[in-house]
């Protein structure tokens, strides 16, 4: 099941999916895409973080390396990872984007590391132990710092967001597709509060992310029999995966035998470009690497 709705949303028929699959990791390491690793190596994620829209992707997929494929890194790729995620969390705590992202990642990354240091892993991990310990201690202190980031008010005469007018604000709300993002900006005044606990927009957001069907499975009423969707949404999260929204994306371009982000585009000679274009999102770039 897990691998069919991989090869759906890549637009794969379930039979020939393997075989596309396996094509594109072929292609992939006829041209030095040999491991993981040296993906991570080859593509310039360091200077992808800087971009706002590309900066989600990044961290998605240093999160899901963190979750199953550290061990698979190369010595050099390891020290590439940890040199992208330092860039990451020294960026986070100048310009406060997205910190609880960022804890996400640690949180996975540090109980990832706890395992493999303390149990059987060691056997697996490339380099001294004590070099994997002071990784630990690091990323120990960096949540230690964001645990204690406080965001500066910025003090001005200009217009804030309180001076907004209602449907301006509700639009912002609508724009948003983390449940965790409506929450934190409802507790800024209670005018926000008030639009953060519209049913209509958590009937919205569970719509977006979420199948009628499931809703059948995890309906939760209340006590007047009115659904409750905000609760529903977050009841639906733990069990099924929320659709993935990236600013940019990576992709693969099966005529020209290159990956390369969307917005940047690039230079393909085939008679219809778009044709030849696949969307790869963090997972699916793990899963070339599978075979």
């Amino acid at each position: 099941m897990e691998k069919y709705s991989i090869m759906k949303s890549m637009n794969m028929h379930p039979k020939k999916g393997k075989r596309t699959i396996l094509e594109m990791t072929q292609i992939l390491k006829r041209h030095g895409y040999c491991t993981l690793g040296e993906a991570f190596n080859r593509l310039d994620f360091s200077s992808a973080i800087q971009d706002i829209r590309r900066f989600n992707y990044v961290v998605k997929l240093l999160q899901l390396i963190a979750k199953s494929q550290l061990t698979s890194l190369s010595g050099v790729a390891q020290k590439n990872y940890f040199n992208i995620l330092d860039k990451i969390v020294q960026k986070v705590l100048d310009d406060h984007h997205n910190p609880r992202l960022i804890k996400d990642l640690l949180q996975d990354l540090s109980s990832t590391l706890c395992i493999l240091i303390r149990g059987v892993g060691k056997s697996v991990l490339v380099g001294n132990i004590n070099i994997w310990i002071c990784r630990l201690e690091t990323i120990l202190a960096w949540q230690q710092q964001l645990q204690d980031l406080q965001m500066t008010k910025h003090v001005n005469n200009g217009l804030t967001l309180s001076d907004l007018p209602l449907h301006m604000l509700n639009n912002i709300f609508y724009r948003f597709s983390d449940g965790w993002d409506i929450i934190t900006l409802g507790q800024v005044t209670p005018t926000l509060y008030m639009l953060s606990e519209d049913r209509q927009l958590w009937k919205k957001l569970c719509q977006y992310h979420f199948a009628e069907k499931q809703f059948c499975r995890h309906l939760i009423l209340s006590e007047k029999g009115h659904i409750e969707w905000k609760l529903m949404y977050f009841a639906l999260k733990k069990h099924y995966p929320a659709k993935e929204q990236y600013g940019d994306t990576l992709h693969f371009c099966r005529h020209c035998s290159i990956l390369f982000w969307k917005d940047s585009g690039h230079p393909c000679t085939a008679a219809d470009p778009d044709s030849c274009f696949t969307p790869v999102s963090p997972q699916h770039f793990i899963d070339l690497f599978k075979f």
